[in-house]
């Protein structure tokens, strides 16, 4: 009875931390290139009474054993980087990657951070940076006179000034892509870091080497199913509901054992 309590106190715990995750991606169901998170769970140790296999006479033997199990416990929170939705926009300078690729901003440090949000602005100098204010990398400055902004599939950024006929070439977005991009740090604003579990980043240009296009006029949606969030909001209450008369339960058959001796 008492090891029944701690059992489904751990069954709460890991309710508690799936229905976060769930709250954490509704929330975000309209924030540009959001990626869902997904809880993942593994069952604890378990105190075994009797080993498969054990002799029940000279000639027989267990088929089974008798494994009581102690509980779970979360073992991961991974990103899920399937393609969201996308949303026209009209905006020159937004873009989204139709298909594998991150794009790379600049910190304020100097360090390289990755994003699928595309939605970028120019800054008072002429520089494509996100809302935050870091640039789009590799750098690249629009001309103050320019009056029509054209970017390709591949990434090509293209000016049409006064006086032209023709498009000038002023340079070309490169992607970022990983060999495994659940094991990127989120840092917080759409923004991913490189770690040791993620691999170092492949640099290449859209539509190339496996990396998607580049689509102008369009934003990448949060790739959250609201449907499916609610659904497992509903089964991750119930199963907290269910863990917490465990509990009950294991309380009452502890009373009921008090109250033997009168």
């Amino acid at each position: 009875m008492i090891r029944s309590l701690y059992t489904a106190a751990t069954g709460m715990i890991a309710q508690q931390t799936q229905i976060d995750t769930t709250s954490h991606n509704i929330s975000n169901v309209n924030t540009i290139g959001y990626k869902k998170n997904r809880a993942e769970f593994a069952d604890l140790m378990y105190q075994t009474m009797q080993y498969a296999g054990t002799p029940t006479s000279a000639t027989t033997m267990s088929p089974t054993g008798m494994e009581v199990g102690l509980g779970v416990r979360p073992t991961a929170i991974t990103k899920m980087f399937n393609q969201g939705y996308f949303k026209e926009t009209g905006n020159n300078l937004d873009m989204t990657i139709a298909g594998n690729g991150f794009f790379q901003v600049q910190l304020p440090d100097g360090t390289t951070a990755y994003t699928r949000n595309g939605s970028f602005k120019l800054d008072g100098d002429g520089n494509i940076v996100n809302s935050d204010g870091y640039r789009l990398l590799p750098e690249m400055t629009i001309p103050a006179d320019a009056i029509e902004i054209s970017v390709g599939v591949d990434g090509t950024i293209s000016v049409l000034q006064p006086g032209n006929e023709e498009m000038t070439q002023i340079g070309q977005i490169e992607l970022a892509s990983f060999i495994n991009p659940a094991g990127l740090h989120a840092m917080g604003d759409n923004n991913f870091l490189e770690t040791a579990a993620s691999g170092a980043p492949n640099i290449g240009n859209g539509g190339e080497d496996g990396f998607g296009q580049i689509k102008q006029g369009f934003v990448e949606m949060s790739n959250v199913q609201l449907v499916e969030e609610m659904t497992d909001l509903i089964t991750g209450q119930r199963a907290y509901e269910a863990n917490s008369k465990a509990i009950t339960t294991s309380d009452e058959m502890l009373q009921t054992v008090n109250q033997l001796k009168r």
